[in-house]
């Protein structure tokens, strides 16, 4: 009798010690190539997950579309057929408002205005998001988004016919307003989008810029500060439950800081890229006050039918970004 108890209390002494060790897995894709900012934060908030979980959960990261395309991604999230995933808030506007705030041009042109209005948006977003069986981990900007063509623009009227790239709804709106073509072309399509011809301009940041290699198709970037959307790191709620409160400390916690240093890391690699562009033969534009006073109208009617779409939830965020 004595020798069964000891080996039961054994038994039980390794199966507890195997549930306390036990390892979880986690899946999370990415649009974007390793040489992106977004993918070396995603990369370090993956080892500070492995180091505050004590090894209890991995993260491993699928970048440049390899997994899913960033379409995909938010309902591979949604699914858990991925537990987290990185997604462009803009590429869901036509899911709801909250989506598209940040996308609007003109409404937070910089790093300090573009966190308030994050912080005047986020409870609205993680109230959306949990309807939808999801969490908000954190989120961080790019930087601020110019315009890539090699035509002289001196107003809104020069960019009239031009085939632009439209990754989300609302750089589709925009290439709508001012008289455009949009074209729909997702990060990972984007070299070989500008090498076939398909379109021959578009609204992004110096980031996808150097990451993409445009200038080897395009000469100019036009610096019109326009908007600075966010890219969100987003975990499917069933899967977080399924951790142990430690562990789910331990998540937050690397979230947290993965917020912090991927906003000073925006703001870092923002004048690199920059300097990179050039270095690579692209020329640096400072807008025009036309073209600036003219995107800007454009900007006012798309914040103007944002809040109309937004209801009382949109009227709130925008009080609140512009009392801050």
């Amino acid at each position: 009798m004595k020798k069964t108890l000891s080996l039961l209390a054994a038994s039980f002494a390794l199966a507890f010690s195997a549930s306390a060790t036990a390892q979880t897995k986690w899946d999370l894709p990415t649009a974007y190539p390793s040489s992106n900012f977004h993918v070396e934060n995603l990369n370090q908030f993956a080892k500070d997950v492995d180091t505050l979980s004590n090894g209890k959960l991995k993260i491993v990261v699928h970048n440049n579309a390899s997994l899913y395309k960033a379409p995909e991604i938010k309902r591979a999230v949604q699914g858990n057929q991925a537990q987290i995933g990185e997604i462009l808030l803009t590429n869901f506007a036509n899911e709801d408002p909250i989506y598209a705030l940040d996308g609007l041009p003109f409404l937070a042109t910089g790093y300090d205005a573009s966190f308030k209005l994050y912080q005047a948006q986020k409870s609205f977003l993680e109230k959306k998001l949990a309807s939808q069986g999801m969490t908000l981990l954190y989120a961080v900007a790019w930087p601020a988004q110019g315009i890539f063509a090699n035509r002289d623009l001196k107003t809104v009227d020069d960019l009239k016919g031009l085939k632009w790239r439209a990754y989300s709804p609302v750089t589709a709106k925009i290439a709508e307003l001012v008289g455009a073509q949009p074209v729909t072309v997702q990060a990972a399509e984007l070299s070989q989008a500008m090498a076939t011809g398909v379109i021959d301009s578009y609204m992004s940041s110096a980031s996808t810029g150097y990451d993409t290699k445009t200038y080897e198709y395009i000469k100019k970037w036009y610096d019109n500060q326009a908007w600075l959307p966010k890219n969100a790191v987003i975990v499917n709620k069933r899967a977080f439950d399924a951790l142990d409160p430690a562990t789910q400390e331990a998540l937050k916690k690397a979230g947290a800081q993965a917020e912090e240093r991927g906003w000073k890391l925006s703001q870092e690699k923002g004048e690199w890229y920059k300097q990179e562009l050039t270095k690579n033969g692209m020329a640096i534009v400072k807008p025009t006050a036309a073209l600036q006073e003219g995107l800007s109208k454009v900007g006012q009617v798309m914040i103007d039918e944002w809040v109309k779409r937004a209801g009382d939830d949109g009227k709130a965020i925008i009080d609140s970004y512009r009392k801050m």
